[in-house]
Order: structure tokens, then C-alpha cells, then sequence
């Protein structure tokens, strides 16, 4: 039945648009090679093509036309291939297992995955889905939901390959484990990495995703799905760092399930990239569990920085905190829109909200819209938004004891973004996420 429906929308797509032909062509020609079930890949790709390339007409997508910047002619293609030298800049973290992923597939050779401890396996999707079928099939594709976005439909559909991350239940690792998401095209290119990373009870991981792009010469379009199992008792540290340039054009879905007294903290930086779409959604899903969102934007030029977050408070006595910060210059746009449900088995929940922005230009746009739906009524719950230029008499004071006015506002700027940078564990990030913002201040 499946099939006669994707052969159906095959007929129809003959009319809409190459990106469209493309997809499906492309899905047709693979998908008998491609890991995983393809029963559940021909129901993404049916539920994408219902759904559509989202425009200003759907509520989760009115302050970004995405659909205008899928025009054109794309290619699906791993056309130009990456060289260790390239890479050894993007190795940040010394001590960290590092994983690469080019053009959306895992490399293993370009990979440092030696002296694992015993109980952690790093591996590809396709790699996991042979060896390690029962773990595979109770977590993939479970949380994120192929009806709820068009473009975890895509990925769903038609993720080539990914990262395998599962920490065994009392395992605490001490490295970090990061994982470097390099693009490098000639063409126009859409790549759908994905992620599944499991960590069992009572253990505990820190992991990194960055996402960079070398050498290119053309728009990559990345449709990057992470999908994040926290058990009980277990602790998650998760970073997520943006820095994709002008040819960057990243949507980064993270849909993270949190299981009795775990404790799950996210901190994304958004340093650069022509257009950033992130959706984070987080699961309460037991109770005594603790979330933490921390979010840094910094915008310049025409930028489109797009942050959606969904905390959904669904069992009681949980504790959210979520703090957003941007700095909007040029003709740039930001959008933050935080969500947090509280449903009516939540009692006793405390959720708070905060986003705060500085517009360094008359052109620059900000939107921002806090969201509170609370279903029961013992809860302490708030949320706040605030936006304004910097603070003149600051500046006016600063001048006074001898900053000229550009370092007394690289000052002010360093002050306002310290509160999330700050709440990075692990010090050789935080000094790297430092100077990024140092060299991007400037």
C-alpha cells in the first residue's frame, strides 16, 4: 500500500518544483540501500510530502520563509571529500572522543575513537542498526514525531547515515564526546545527518555538536535530527556550536526524552551561518527531573536566526530554567519563541522562562514570543522577555575612566553574554566559545 502511495505523490510532484522531483527521485533510487526500516521511511516521506516545505502561513514558521530558500536546483550528492588536515582546527577539546561527520555520513577515518572505556559504544547508524538491533529499534525514530515538522519527516525519510552514541547503565565518562558536523560542496546541497544517543541510568556524558562548513562554494542546506534518551538518575551535558558562515543554512532539530531524576543541560551558540533554524524540544517524562536551556545569538549582516524551544512539563516536582541572550546587528532577524506546557498531572512544577536581546542597529529585527500553557495549579512558573539598545550611561561611564567608546561597548557586549557562556562545564570550550565571541565582537 505504501508504495502505491509514494508512487502517486512520484505523479503529482511531476508539477511542483525540481526540489520536490528531486526528493522523491532520490528516495526511490536509494531507499532499498539506505538503513533502517523502509516501511517507516516511505511513511516519512508520505507525511513530508503532505506536509510541505513550511511558509509564513504555518504558525511554527511565520517569522521565517523558508520555503524561499530552498529555490533553485539541488544536489544530494557527496561531491567533494574532506582532508585530515582540514580537520585538526576543529579538534577543540584535546582529550575528546571525536567523531566526523562529512557531508552528513560518519568517517570513520578521519574519526579519533581509540581506548573507548568499556560500556560506551560510538558508531554509525548504519553500523548500530546491524549490531545493536534491539537498543536500535526501541529508540530510533521513537521520539521525534514524523507528523509534528515537515523536516523531521525529510530526515526520517531520508538520512543517509549518523552517530550512534549509548553510555551503559553507571558508566560515568570523563571525556567529552564530540561530535564535528563538516559540510563541503561545489553545488547546492540538502545532507540529513541524524543522531541517536542513549544514555542509561545512573550514567553520565558530556557531548558536543558543532557544525562547520570547509571549503565550499555553494549553499548547504543541513537537516540535522538528534534525537537524546536520558534515563533515570543519569546526567547530560549537551553543546551544541554554530559557526557555518555565509554558505550555512542549518536547521538543527534536538528532541530529548528525560526519565526520573535525570538532569539534561543544553547550551546552543549561534556564532554565524546565513540562516540557523533550531527546534529543541524537551520531554519531562517522570518525576524529580531537572532541564536546563541556555541559548547565545549573535547576528550580523542579513542573518536569520530562528530559535524555537518546547519544554513539556508532563509528571510532577520538576524544575525547568531556560535563559535565550542575542545581540542583533546589521539587517540581521532573530526569532525566540520558548514554549513550556505544564500538564495536569505536573503539580508541583517550577518553570521559568527568560530571553533577553540587545539591537546594536536601527535595521536589525527581533521577535520574540514566550509561551506559557499551564494545566495545573500548584506551580511556580514565569517567563520574561526584554529588548533594548545598549545602555548609554554604562557606556558614558566607562568612557569616563578612559575606554574609548568601541572597547567600552566590547565591554558591555562581553558582560551581557557571559551569563550563558558561564555556564559551560568544561573549560577548554568555554574559553573557546571566549574567543569566538571576542573575534566576532570585532
Amino acid at each position: 500500500m505504501t508504495a502505491i502511495i509514494i508512487e502517486n505523490i512520484k505523479t503529482k510532484v511531476s508539477t511542483t518544483g525540481k526540489l520536490e522531483d528531486l526528493l522523491i527521485s532520490e528516495f526511490e533510487s536509494t531507499k532499498n540501500s539506505l538503513f533502517g526500516n523502509i516501511f517507516l521511511r516511505e511513511q516519512a516521506m508520505k507525511s513530508f510530502y503532505g506536509q510541505g516545505i513550511p511558509n509564513r502561513k504555518q504558525e511554527e514558521y511565520k517569522y521565517l520563509n523558508i520555503d524561499l530558500h530552498l529555490k533553485g536546483e539541488y544536489t544530494l550528492k557527496n561531491n567533494k571529500t574532506l582532508a585530515s588536515k582540514q580537520i585538526e582546527p576543529l579538534r577543540i577539546l584535546k582529550d575528546a572522543f571525536t567523531i566526523v561527520v562529512e557531508n552528513g555520513v560518519f568517517n570513520t577515518d578521519l574519526s579519533t575513537l581509540t581506548n573507548l572505556p568499556e560500556g560506551l559504544t560510538i558508531c554509525s547508524l548504519s553500523e548500530a542498526y546491524k549490531k545493536y538491533p534491539q537498543i536500535f529499534e526501541k529508540h530510533y525514530a521513537q521520539y521525534a514525531d514524523i507528523n509534528t515538522d515537515a523536516f523531521i519527516a525529510l530526515n526520517t525519510a531520508m538520512a543517509k547515515d549518523g552517530v550512534f552514541i549509548h553510555v551503559k547503565k553507571n558508566l560515568a565518562i570523563a571525556n567529552p564526546i564530540h561530535i564535528i558536523h563538516i559540510s563541503k560542496q561545489d553545488q547546492n546541497s540538502i545532507i540529513n545527518p541524524r543522531n541517536l544517543i542513549i544514555v542509561d541510568a545512573n550514567a553520565q556524558a558530556k557531548i558536543i555538536e558543532s557544525y562547520e562548513i570547509i571549503d565550499s562554494t555553494a549553499k548547504v542546506f543541513n537537516n540535522s535530527l538528534t534525537e537524546i534518551v536520558v534515563e533515570a538518575d543519569a546526567i547530560v551535558d549537551h553543546y551544541k556550536i554554530q559557526d557555518e558562515k555565509s554558505f550555512g543554512y542549518l536547521l538543527s532539530t534536538s528532541q530529548v526524552i528525560q526519565k526520573k531524576q535525570s538532569v539534561f543541560s543544553t547550551h546552543t551558540f549561534t556564532l554565524s551561518g546565513s540562516l540557523v533554524r533550531n527546534n529543541l524540544n524537551v520531554i519531562l517524562d517522570d518525576e524529580g527531573i531537572e532541564s536546563n536551556l541556555n541559548g547565545l545569538y549573535l547576528t550580523n549582516e542579513t542573518q536569520i536566526i530562528d530559535n524555537h524551544t518546547l519544554v513539556d512539563h508532563r509528571k510532577p516536582k520538576c524544575n525547568s530554567n531556560e535563559l535565550y541572550k542575542g545581540i542583533i546587528d546589521g539587517k540581521s532577524t532573530a526569532t525566540f519563541n520558548g514554549k513550556i506546557f505544564v500538564r495536569k498531572d505536573a503539580q508541583k512544577t517550577n518553570a521559568f522562562q527568560s530571553n533577553k536581546n540587545i539591537l546594536l542597529s536601527d535595521d536589525g529585527t527581533i521577535n520574540t514570543k514566550p509561551q506559557l500553557e499551564i494545566y495545573a495549579d500548584d506551580v511556580k512558573c514565569s517567563h520574561g522577555t526584554s529588548t533594548g539598545k545598549l545602555d548609554e550611561d554604562k557606556i558614558f561611564y566607562l568612557r569616563a575612566r578612559g575606554l574609548s567608546e568601541t572597547s567600552a561597548k566590547k565591554l558591555l557586549m562581553h558582560a551581557f553574554a557571559s551569563e550563558v557562556v558561564d555556564t559551560i562545564k568544561i573549560n577548554e570550550l568555554r574559553e573557546y566559545i571566549e574567543a569566538k565571541i571576542t573575534i566576532r565582537f570585532e
